[in-house]
This record gives structure tokens, C-alpha cells and sequence, in this order.
């Protein structure tokens, strides 16, 4: 089976356990009051893991377009450590890092570093463009979090607050 076909297929499994939960699990939870609204915490959720789903089985069951040469999206086993899985798992370790640094951190910093880290890794060496850019987009993506979703991400670390 093709890349393609093993990450639609993972993505299914995941959509569907995330389904069942804003399906199922989610709403019991809230407060009567807010039963009567139109659009509930759960309906984005809802929304993403229907998409997700849908799209994911279109990729399984091949409706996508069909490549000329069938054998070039399979994966060579016997070569698989041309592939850049260091880069991946060092990008899945960054990751872990910085759901565990946010708090201590503070949402600024941590995307900073996350951002700078990241485009390093993958390759960016025009640093003299790329720290001020994520500089701009931690906080611009914190401020439209705090100020228009009304979400509290701490900005700063936790010793200097």
C-alpha cells in the first residue's frame, strides 16, 4: 500500500475516535443554559472530523487522481533510512517540547523558539528574516487568541508574572 494510503488510513482512525468524542462525549457536559444555542462547543469538532473522515476514505478507496507510474508513491523498505525520519522524529520531539514549555515558557517564547527551531531544522538559514517573522507571528496569534477568542494564553514566563 502507497504513503499516501497508510497516512489516509491513520488519519480515519483518528478522525473517527475524534468524532465519536465531539459526537458523543463532549456536549454532556454543559450547562443547560447552553443547550439552546445554535452553534455548541462541539461543532467545529464535529465539522473536522467529518471532513476528515470523508476525505481520508476518498484517498483509501482511490477516487483521487491515479499517478502514471503505480510503483512510485510505494514506500522502499530497504531504503528507509534515506528517508528523513531523523528530521521527523527530532519535529515530533519539538513538538512534545512545546505543549510541555508553553506554561513554563509562556506562549511568546515557546512559539518563538518552536518556529525558529523548526524552520532550522527543515532547512531555513535566513535567520535575519525568520526570527523577526515568527516574532510577529507569536504575537499576532496571541493577541487574536486573547483578544478576540477571550482565551487567557500567559504571554510571558511563569517568574515573571
Amino acid at each position: 500500500m502507497a504513503l499516501d494510503r497508510w497516512i489516509a488510513l491513520v488519519i480515519l482512525a483518528v478522525s473517527l475516535s475524534y468524532g465519536y468524542t465531539a459526537f458523543f462525549m463532549m456536549d454532556a457536559g454543559l450547562p443547560p443554559f447552553m443547550r439552546f444555542n445554535p452553534i455548541w462547543p462541539s461543532t467545529f469538532p464535529k465539522v473536522i472530523a467529518v471532513l476528515a473522515a470523508i476525505t481520508s476514505l476518498a484517498i483509501l478507496l482511490g477516487f483521487e487522481k491515479k499517478p502514471a507510474e503505480s510503483d512510485a508513491d510505494e514506500i522502499d523498505f530497504s531504503r528507509l533510512w534515506d528517508y528523513n525520519i531523523g528530521q521527523a522524529v527530532f519535529l515530533l520531539a519539538l513538538m512534545v517540547a512545546y505543549a510541555l514549555l508553553l506554561r513554563p515558557a509562556g506562549f511568546l517564547l515557546s512559539t518563538l523558539l518552536f518556529i525558529v527551531i523548526g524552520a532550522a531544522l527543515l532547512g531555513e538559514r535566513r535567520f535575519t528574516i525568520l526570527v523577526p517573522v515568527a516574532a510577529v507571528a507569536a504575537g499576532g496569534v496571541w493577541y487574536l487568541v486573547q483578544q478576540t477568542l477571550g482565551i487567557y494564553l500567559s504571554p510571558l514566563p511563569t517568574f515573571l508574572n
